[in-house]
């Protein structure tokens, strides 16, 4: 399938028809579906906003074999022409001309009255210093949100993806340029492209085996 933006695959298909392509097509993305898919991951929700997440877009060449190396290796890297890699800076509500932007964007677009701005800018400083080293893992949590949210706008557009949770933390930020960044965390790499296999779905498991109402033991459907 191609992809187009004329033609995308509604919500629930995509959802259904979405695998972890392992093949890709040596074949580019056209730079207008590449932007409209950034569009929409970072359209995705955050704590507060935050937008913490920091997105690598590796597409050349020498970086793709170096992030290859990184991932132990891993083809898809290689072959799909872009690999989004999902870093988390787990310090972003710290820099305060970032914040100011984000507070000034909502009051802008009456998304939130002058007394919620002046609400967070209390509240947020204080809930993430409560968190302690469970920053890094909200972070984390908000950039996997968004790798979902490009995912299935991919599955849409007639792209395939492929989550990775298989690299090694310090190599991947040496590629994208962080070695020296304790605040970053890399939370998964997504190859994006056009791709080369059919994949069936291997089915799930029933839903009164992992799914529960109000209690674990009380199976959903059961």
């Amino acid at each position: 399938m191609s992809a187009s933006l004329s033609t995308p695959l509604d919500t629930f298909t995509a959802i259904e028809e979405r695998r972890s392509i392992k093949t890709f097509k040596d074949e580019p993305i056209p730079s207008d579906i590449l932007r409209r898919l950034v569009e929409l991951t970072v359209a995705a929700p955050s704590s507060y906003n935050l937008q913490d997440w920091r997105i690598v877009l590796v597409q050349s060449k020498e970086q793709k074999q170096t992030l290859a190396e990184a991932a132990f290796g891993q083809q898809q890297v290689l072959e799909a022409p872009v690999t989004f890699v999902f870093a988390a800076r787990a310090t972003a509500w710290r820099d305060e001309s970032l914040m100011e932007q984000i507070y000034q964007t909502a009051l802008e677009r009456e998304a939130w009255p002058p007394k919620t701005v002046d609400y967070f800018r209390e509240a947020i400083p204080q809930f993430q210093e409560n968190l302690g080293p469970k920053t890094r893992e909200y972070a984390v949590k908000d950039a996997m949100i968004a790798a979902t949210h490009t995912a299935l706008a991919a599955q849409a557009m007639g792209l395939s993806t492929c989550y990775m949770n298989g690299w090694q933390e310090d190599k991947v930020k040496e590629v994208i340029g962080a070695a020296d960044d304790p605040d970053l965390a890399i939370a998964l790499l997504l190859p994006v492209g056009f791709a080369a296999e059919s994949r069936k779905n291997p089915g799930r498991l029933p839903l009164s085996v992992n799914v529960f109402v109000d209690r674990l033991g009380n199976g959903f459907g059961a």
